[in-house]
């Protein structure tokens, strides 16, 4: 073994972390008896030659002695080498052509995927001998591998549905079932064949001893016209080899004519189904799992289960005659019938198959919640925990009415349903929702009530933050987190996020404001100031408290010279939310926005630059924003040659900023019109959708304004929030939706199930809140349209 490893010259190749002298020791670490040093010898390579999915020249050198490796079976743990194996030599690149697309370091990188792709499958011959390994943990890795790997995908499918029907450990089995998927997906000719042999797998039935177990059972597949006759080794009509025995033509059994039943391998029969033919998948489906989970965790098939999202089973279905449970009621009643919770998984990998399957239903979002109720009443906690984290996927992708699955999102919360993993786990997804969580505000009322100890939260190095329950309440709106706030004011310091959640609660929250500001007259003006009066300036900011213009003044006039632009920030917003009523900040704000140098003794002004030119371009914007908030078209004559100076300005934070406050100026401004024009023609797009806005609104009209906007609704669908709220606004709302088709995009938004920030792989905090609130005002809209005809 490892024949020539010391003619490789691995110092001079490369891995995550320079030269790969320690690889050899690494490869051979692998082979090794002591399993403590295999292990470490594993994690090293992933650590070192295979880092975050990464191929380096070394990686590719390690690939004709990890193939041998794989395929000796003196090497114990061989199952993890497969694995490592399959991840280097997986990568799919997209397309013949893509090194033809990439330079430089891209063409380097997409090189060495390619060569290792092609390394690894020439060598993938040496899994198909290790199908029937007395290792278990080869087993479990060697379908992944070859349906990944193998160039003879035919060769694969019919060898992985000979050895179905004799295998006995139930994750191998699910593992030939989801290669059979892998294969489905990456080679289109195969699909029809690999649906078929699913298919036939979800329509395996049961009999009264579900215990028995007849692996002929799983050799129920429906026949096809063309299927080829059993050959003996050696080449089928169409050129592919046979799988070293027999291909059997299977017949589809009735139903109930099978011995032996496994409603696991059934379960992972439709998730893979649904991940290469989600069209196959039945009416029914979803009554069909929730009957298959709760044979895997040992209660009765005939449960009842949640009908209120899914249709009646018809009389001949997919699924057979298991998994069709009773008519059940509503999930109200589910709710009641609750079973007894369990920290043990009766069967651990039911969550993957159930993340496939939900991605799999894709936009079937009634099917889905049904699905997940019945998850949310497993006894099984794990099952439990697995749910929420899906039902945060459902809920961040998908609109649609939620209430009952929010409100059993609630019901994971108490100490005797299942702890505090689970818990945390439902109060992060609630915490996402703002009011869509009204269904579950009694159950986060009563957990922050039981739970004072978790009202807040600190991370090592980091600022003190609300408890995640705390937050969830408050952005409910519900009043009942209003004490918690208040005593959270009490400690030496208020958590950093405090002020974030007040705009949530409206006048519920109006007793807040003498403490708030009874704290910010208190805070000591050094170097600490941000920190410690900004959660309360935001608070302030949020009630619209102008009683606190003393302690908002005394901020302003006292702020030192670290982070002084942060802290000025924060009181302009609290200015500008004030208005008209912090009339008394007038010359202060002035003064901030005089060119002239400041003159001695002036501690104030001494504070500030010299003059406003020196500040940045965005600052300028929101201090004359703020400026015009409070005196109006008193400050015309200061305000508009600042933004004016800021819309031409080379900073794009600056011209964005002016156009907002242009924008908030109405006709005012109508002297800035033909530079927001030329910014519709901006490069950067929130430049020209902020430009856009602001140009509708000083002219009133959006003859200009509207081509832009409806471009960026398509391209860029983050901007279609500030959209909708001119569109909202009412100002000639009419001739857009009659001449330009607005109504039609409005209309289209309100029909679509994805949520307009959706991204598959990534998501914000506020994104539920933001989709939720395009809705919202599409539909104000379209009243007001229909209002003004």
């Amino acid at each position: 073994m490892f024949g020539g490893i010391d003619e490789v010259d691995w110092a001079a190749l490369e891995h995550a972390y320079g030269p790969a002298g320690d690889v050899p020791e690494l490869l051979r670490g692998l082979a090794s008896t002591d399993p403590a040093v295999r292990e470490a010898a594993l994690d090293g390579m992933y650590a070192t030659v295979h880092h975050q999915g990464e191929v380096f020249d070394s990686t590719l050198a390690c690939i004709p002695f990890l193939l041998e490796l794989a395929g000796d079976p003196a090497v114990q743990d061989r199952g993890g080498v497969i694995e490592l194996l399959t991840s280097i030599g997986g990568i799919d690149l997209d397309g013949d052509d893509v090194l033809d697309l990439v330079e430089g370091e891209e063409f380097e990188s997409a090189a060495n995927y390619a060569m290792a792709a092609s390394a690894v499958t020439a060598g993938a011959d040496v899994f198909l001998a290790q199908v029937g390994a007395e290792d278990r943990g080869v087993r479990l890795a060697v379908p992944l591998a070859l349906a990944t790997l193998h160039s003879e995908p035919a060769l694969v499918l019919a060898l992985l549905r000979e050895r179905l029907k004799v295998e006995q450990d139930p994750e191998v089995r699910l593992a030939c079932v989801e290669a059979g998927g892998r294969i489905a997906l990456r080679h289109d000719g195969l699909n029809p064949e690999v649906v078929e042999w699913l298919t036939g797998l979800t329509r395996v039935a049961h009999d009264a001893d579900p215990s028995a177990y007849d692996p002929d059972a799983y050799a129920a597949a429906p026949s096809y016209e063309h299927q080829p006759e059993p050959y003996e080794r050696g080449t089928y009509a169409n050129g592919t080899r046979d799988a070293g025995g027999a291909r059997e033509k299977a017949g589809a059994r009735e139903p109930g004519s099978a011995r032996g039943y496994d409603p696991g391998l059934r379960l992972s029969a439709i998730a893979q189904l649904a991940r290469c033919a989600p069209h196959r998948l039945p009416d029914d489906v979803v009554p069909g799992v929730t009957g298959l989970l709760r044979e895997l965790r040992g209660g009765s098939p005939e449960a009842p289960i949640p009908q209120q999202h899914a249709p009646a089973p018809s009389a001949a279905t997919l699924l057979g005659q298991n998994g069709q449970g009773g008519q059940g009621g509503q999930l109200g009643p589910l709710r009641g019938r609750q079973e007894a919770t369990t920290t043990e998984r009766a069967a651990p990998w039911t969550g993957a198959l159930l993340r496939t399957l939900h991605s799999g239903l894709g936009d079937r979002v009634d099917d889905r919640v049904a699905l997940l109720a019945d998850q949310l009443c497993s006894p099984d906690q794990g099952q439990r925990i697995d749910a929420v984290r899906m039902s945060s996927g459902l809920l961040r992708t998908c609109r649609g009415e939620y209430g009952e699955l929010v409100a059993l999102l609630g019901e994971q919360l108490p100490e005797d349903r299942g702890g505090p993993r689970l818990a945390d786990a439902a109060i992060a997804v609630l915490g996402e929702l703002f009011a869509l969580a009204e269904p579950a505000t009694d159950a986060l009322a009563e957990y922050v009530a039981a739970n004072p100890d978790r009202w807040v939260q600190e991370w090592v190095g980091g600022p003190l933050m609300l408890g995640g329950a705390v937050t969830a309440l408050a952005r409910t709106g519900d009043a009942r987190a209003v004490p918690v706030l208040t005593r959270m004011l009490e400690l030496p310091e208020a958590p950093q996020d405090l002020g974030y959640v007040l705009d949530h609660l409206g006048e519920a929250a109006a007793p807040l404001a003498p403490v708030l500001r009874e704290r910010l007259g208190a805070v000591a003006l050094d170097d600490r100031l941000y920190d410690l009066a900004g959660p309360l300036l935001y608070g302030l900011t949020a009630l619209r408290a102008a009683e606190a213009m003393p302690e908002v003044l005394r901020v302003l006039r006292g702020v030192p010279e670290y982070r002084r632009e942060w802290v000025v920030d924060l009181v302009l917003r609290a200015l500008t939310a004030f208005g008209p009523a912090a009339g008394e900040a007038v010359p202060d704000l002035r003064r901030l926005l005089r060119p002239a140098r400041p003159q001695r003794g002036d501690a104030w002004s001494c504070a500030l630059p010299e003059a406003a030119g020196a500040l940045s371009p965005a600052f300028q914007a929101k201090a004359a924003a703020a400026l015009w908030a409070v005196e109006g078209s008193d400050s015309a004559d200061v305000v508009l040659p600042v933004l004016l100076g800021a819309l031409t300005a080379a900073d794009t934070g600056g011209r964005r900023s002016a156009a907002t406050a242009l924008g908030t100026m109405g006709p005012a401004a109508a002297v800035a019109e033909p530079a927001l024009t030329e910014l519709l023609a901006a490069v950067d797009p929130w430049t020209r959708v902020d430009a856009a806005v602001a140009l509708w609104r000083v002219t009133g009209h959006p003859r200009r304004a509207w081509p832009v906007l409806r471009a960026a609704w398509h391209t860029l669908p983050f901007t279609r929030v500030p959209t909708a709220e001119r569109l909202a606004a009412g100002g000639g709302i009419t001739a857009v939706m009659a001449v330009e088709g607005a109504e039609a995009l409005l209309r289209s938004e309100l029909a679509g199930v994805r949520r307009h920030n959706a991204i598959d792989g990534g998501y914000g905090s506020h994104d539920i809140v933001r989709d939720e609130k395009l809705l919202a005002l599409c539909r104000r809209a379209l009243i007001r349209e229909r209002h003004s005809l």
